[in-house]
């Protein structure tokens, strides 16, 4: 593999990674199980490369390479964080479910889809 199919595979990468975003963001679970395969493929191939990296700003297209991997890098964080708060509002929501919070007071709607007067507020476990 010449460092222009690299460089093209670490675009390619950074295309994915959007892509997982977008996927993350519609929570769209088939789509990104497909992805992922595409994703760990393409991983693999270069992490097979055997160049090392303190000879890459010397190559031609090396810093390019270097750039693409830093986004690649930037990206991966981006979709880890989406990831990251999307399972603490899952938890979140499980410890209320569960009566786990100190603060777990319910607003009710009412028939009118208004949230309730407080009066007749009470607090989850009490319900």
């Amino acid at each position: 593999m010449d460092l222009s199919q690299i460089l093209t595979s670490a675009k390619r990468l950074s295309e994915l990674l959007d892509e997982e975003f977008d996927i993350l963001k519609a929570q769209n679970l088939p789509a990104l199980e497909h992805l992922q395969l595409e994703k760990t493929n393409l991983i693999k191939s270069l992490a097979s490369l055997s160049v090392p990296a303190s000879s890459l700003p010397s190559l031609p297209l090396g810093e390019e390479f270097q750039q693409a991997v830093l986004d690649c890098k930037d990206r991966h964080h981006r979709n880890s964080l989406l990831i990251q708060r999307k399972l603490d509002a899952i938890k979140g929501a499980l410890r209320t479910l569960q009566g786990l919070t100190s603060a777990s007071s319910v607003e009710v709607y009412d028939r009118l889809g208004r949230i309730s007067a407080g009066r007749n507020r009470r607090n989850y476990a009490d319900a």
